[in-house]
């Protein structure tokens, strides 16, 4: 047995267990309670694919690279969060689909956060922090206590339980305010794995996707990833919104000189999507990341991170701006 599915509270009642994988169902991998309708299932082979709207969401964007290591879930993080600023307020969640990595519990300080609860129909209730909803596999599998030095243990499945599990992930999460009483969404940022694997193929072919934002660092080398990365969601019918180019550049805190330390920003042109924003290396973005508070939030450290950081917030307010006018248009 790989390991056993955390315990789920239900409201106000006893502990119940998802289960585990010796008792796994490859239709059922995160053993939630039968929902009636079941979530939409991947076609078989030649028959239609049947794209719907995520209940309770009215927008969705995915933030997505072909190349790992880009800065992708803490962009997708941030983002969020300046979309919720926007005048109009906005209500905002995040849906974390790396299976096997999920990053938005660290970087929402939530990884050692009570288990999500189920509603009486038998969905997952997002786990709130600093006001925006959030859904990992995180959430999900056993963690190790606060002050142990434990690792994880590692989601080891194939394809088909890949599969179930995102698409569970997507249709049985009840995104309404108030423990299902208030509004949805006006939009989900979903945070995708790397590559272009089982995960984003099962999105684009069950949910309407409004937009995808693609995260990439200058140099060639992720470049050449992220192109792959477009193609695919060219091939499955995504819109792309743009592009994020992050650590950019980096600026002197002494002279406040720019030194493009990974690739001129000219070679993201050659990709052929918008560029939304241009994010420079500050300290502060991962410092932030790590104590689970998001960089717009943080304000700028009491200057430390200086033009910079300034510049910074800037950019990814000024990418929020333009997100939320192309995907509401």
């Amino acid at each position: 047995m790989m390991f056993t599915l955390k315990l789920v509270r239900c409201y106000g009642t006893a502990l119940r267990t998802f289960t585990s994988t010796a008792n796994q169902s490859h239709e059922n991998p995160l053993g939630l309670p039968f929902r009636s309708p079941p979530a939409p299932q991947m076609p078989r082979r030649g028959g239609p694919i049947q794209k719907r709207r995520i209940e309770h969401v009215k927008k969705v964007i995915v933030v997505a690279s072909g190349k790992g290591g880009v800065g992708k879930s803490t962009i997708a993080v941030n983002l969020a969060f300046s979309l919720a600023m926007l005048s109009h307020r906005p209500r905002v969640g995040i849906l974390d689909l790396d299976i096997f990595g999920p990053s938005i519990p660290t970087l929402m300080g939530l990884q050692h956060s009570d288990d999500p609860h189920l509603t009486p129909a038998g969905a997952l209730v997002p786990i709130i922090n600093h006001g925006v909803p959030t859904m990992s596999m995180g959430y999900l599998v056993p963690r190790p206590p606060p002050d142990s030095t434990e690792f994880e243990g590692a989601i080891v499945w194939r394809g088909l339980m890949v599969q179930k599990a995102v698409q569970q992930l997507l249709f049985d999460v009840d995104w309404r305010d108030t423990g299902g009483s208030g509004p949805g969404l006006d939009v989900l940022i979903i945070d995708m794995p790397p590559g272009t694997g089982d995960v984003p193929l099962t999105l684009g072919q069950l949910v309407v996707v409004d937009g995808a934002v693609i995260v990439s660092t200058p140099q060639d080398v992720a470049l050449a990833d992220v192109r792959r990365g477009i193609s695919m969601f060219k091939k499955i019918s995504v819109p792309i919104t743009g592009l994020i180019l992050n650590q950019a550049s980096f600026m002197c805190p002494s002279c406040n000189t720019v030194h493009e330390l990974f690739g001129t920003s000219a070679n993201a042109s050659r990709l052929g999507i918008p560029l939304l924003a241009q994010l420079p290396l500050v300290g502060g973005v991962s410092w932030g990341g790590d104590r689970g508070t998001p960089y717009v939030l943080e304000g700028n450290r009491g200057g430390k991170d200086g033009r910079a950081g300034e510049m910074w917030r800037d950019a990814m307010n000024g990418a929020a701006s333009k997100i939320w006018g192309l995907v509401y248009s």
